[in-house]
């Protein structure tokens, strides 16, 4: 497969449509004629890539810097972890905070920092990509509804005294966003390296079991975060209000809370 002329570590499937040179997602300028590079778009009008419309992706940088803290902060306590993590029975209890709270928490021992590393880099590099051509605020309304719908995923697929934690939900949430965008633009996912990489993260918990990764999790973050970029994507081609599309991935969350509740009230047979 080709690479990009401009990001030569990146595979790509996708041409300029002018000058024919490969270009990767963050390099692409949607034209009336289809995808152009950033040198045949300067050519007519200024560029305006997915990288470069809203700026430094600072909300990505904050969410790593959350989630990098409250690993750290809570392994000293056992009892503060416990007291956050996602969990059937608290939730039924009336414990809501912990659909969130458990979004920010990674597993603890050795493998903690395994899977907060493997998270935070999904994170980094899918923040650099959505971030700057959504800004915060959308990209931000996309994220939690997808830490949500995640946490709606795992209590509903799990069992009643499985304990959840990880940014897996919001993180599949923000590949099932990307491929909305990518496909809006008419990029085909799976020649951008997204779509196999989504497909690589779902076959883990099948590849290795022992890992007891959260397939309800990722599943729920996935389609609640295709969900919401499909809110974002029809809202902002509307240029109304650009409150609508954050109201919109807020009323998914909402959702997906009650629903998370009474979901793991019915584990329980309440």
């Amino acid at each position: 497969m080709a690479t990009c002329y401009r990001h030569p570590d990146r595979e790509t499937g996708v041409s300029c449509s002018n000058c024919g040179k490969p270009i990767c997602p963050d390099c692409m300028t949607p034209t009336p004629v289809g995808m152009r590079c950033p040198e045949c778009s300067r050519d007519r009008t200024p560029v305006r890539t997915m990288a470069n419309i809203h700026g430094d992706p600072v909300l990505t940088y904050i969410l790593i810097g959350i989630n990098v803290l409250m690993f750290f902060g809570s392994r000293g306590s056992s009892a503060a972890y416990f007291d956050l993590v996602l969990a059937a029975g608290p939730v039924a209890d009336g414990d809501l905070w912990r659909p969130i709270t458990g979004g920010f928490l990674h597993a603890q021992g050795s493998f903690g920092f395994i899977h907060i590393g493997f998270n935070m880099y999904l994170l980094y590099v899918l923040g650099q990509m959505l971030e700057p051509s959504l800004g915060k605020w959308r990209f931000g309304g996309i994220y939690f509804a997808s830490l949500l719908t995640g946490a709606f995923g795992a209590i509903l697929l799990s069992s009643p005294d499985t304990y959840t934690v990880g940014a897996s939900g919001a993180v599949f949430g923000l590949m099932g966003a990307g491929v909305v965008f990518l496909r809006a633009r008419g990029v085909d996912p799976m020649q951008s390296g997204l779509g196999p990489t989504i497909l690589i993260n779902l076959a883990f918990p099948f590849l290795f079991p022992g890992l007891n990764v959260s397939i309800g999790g990722h599943l729920g973050g996935l389609l609640g975060g295709a969900l919401a970029g499909y809110a974002v994507t029809k809202l902002s081609e509307r240029r109304s209000s650009p409150l609508l599309p954050v109201l919109a991935c807020a009323a998914i969350g909402i959702i997906a809370l009650a629903a998370t509740y009474f979901a793991a009230r019915s584990k329980f047979g309440l």
